[in-house]
């Protein structure tokens, strides 16, 4: 079986972030069931949204086998808007593991009480409604609150017209909403579960393919009419140089990891719904969420 001599996770941002978790958790759990030999070696590489490790992998790694990268729907914006020093097909699409799922959350007391609700305010006057997140404008939380929006009929103008506030995380986003500053989050769910939990926020809807078992009362987007996922997706991506029976080994041990009662446990706890998507389905999922967020980009004028 395939055994990397020195396995190494890139993280592409600092620590305690969401790369960060992904590489050491996924790390220990291929040492603790013995998937590797060695232990993960997890280096931390910030910079760019994860182009300076995107860089220094296509660049100066191409046909490195020992090397995996963490990455998320995050990259797939970035690649959208060409930020990144390739494409897509600089480098091989791995597996995705787990995603945190998109959630639209108002106030207890808010006007809103179901997607349409909002949609049908925001469609009357764009600019009446007032909506954050932890990005940036053309970031993913911005991108799918316009993703709903345009699944419901909502286009050009008006998509420009609607108002975004970037903060610095989806807590402090609710905190600022709860204060009257905000009349929308949009975020992972994993990150303010506990507002909706205590009752002080209530989700709308969540942006995943299904009701998520933690919160079996919020519709998805899809029931609701709009026909849109927003997952934060969590995986890894390997250097595009390598033979294609690296490849194959490292998709067999994400499988395996996957597999397991333990990352079932270690996503659940830290907010993700664990999905897998592999080899051929995961490079073309990576593909088409670059499409959609380019074309997205373009209306709103983020990229020419």
């Amino acid at each position: 079986a395939f055994d990397p001599e020195r396995p190494e996770c890139i993280a592409p941002a600092g620590q305690g972030g969401g790369w960060d978790f992904t590489c050491r958790s996924v790390s220990k759990l291929m040492l603790d069931q013995g998937l590797v030999s060695t232990p993960v070696q997890v280096v931390n590489m910030p910079g760019g949204s994860g182009a300076v490790g995107w860089a220094n992998v296509t660049s100066k790694r191409n046909d490195d086998s020992n090397v995996f990268v963490a990455t998320s729907a995050v990259a797939a914006t970035m690649l959208a808007q060409d930020r990144y020093s390739s494409g897509p097909d600089g480098v091989k699409w791995l597996a995705m593991l787990g995603a945190d799922s998109g959630v639209v959350l108002v106030n207890q007391d808010s006007p809103y009480n179901t997607l349409e609700d909002l949609m049908t305010a925001i469609e009357a006057d764009p600019s009446s409604v007032v909506a954050g997140g932890s990005s940036a404008i053309g970031g993913w939380d911005h991108l799918r609150y316009l993703l709903a929006a345009k699944a419901g009929g909502i286009s050009g103008d008006a998509l420009r017209q609607m108002r975004w506030v970037q903060y610095d995380g989806g807590s402090p986003a609710v905190t600022q909403m709860m204060g009257g500053h905000l009349d929308v989050v949009v975020t992972d769910i994993g990150e303010i579960a506990g507002f909706i939990e205590s009752g002080d926020a209530k989700a709308l809807a969540v942006m995943s393919e299904e009701r998520l078992p933690a919160f079996p009362d919020v519709p998805t987007a899809i029931e609701a009419g709009y026909d849109m996922v927003g997952y934060n997706w969590r995986g890894f991506y390997i250097p595009a140089g390598v033979a294609q029976e690296t490849y194959d080994g490292w998709l067999e041990i994400m499988s395996q990891v996957y597999e397991s009662e333990e990352w079932k446990q270690t996503a659940e706890q830290n907010g993700l719904t664990p999905i897998f998507r592999g080899g051929e389905s995961f490079t073309e999922f990576v593909e088409d969420n670059v499409v959609n967020q380019r074309e997205l980009s373009k209306e709103i004028g983020i990229i020419q």
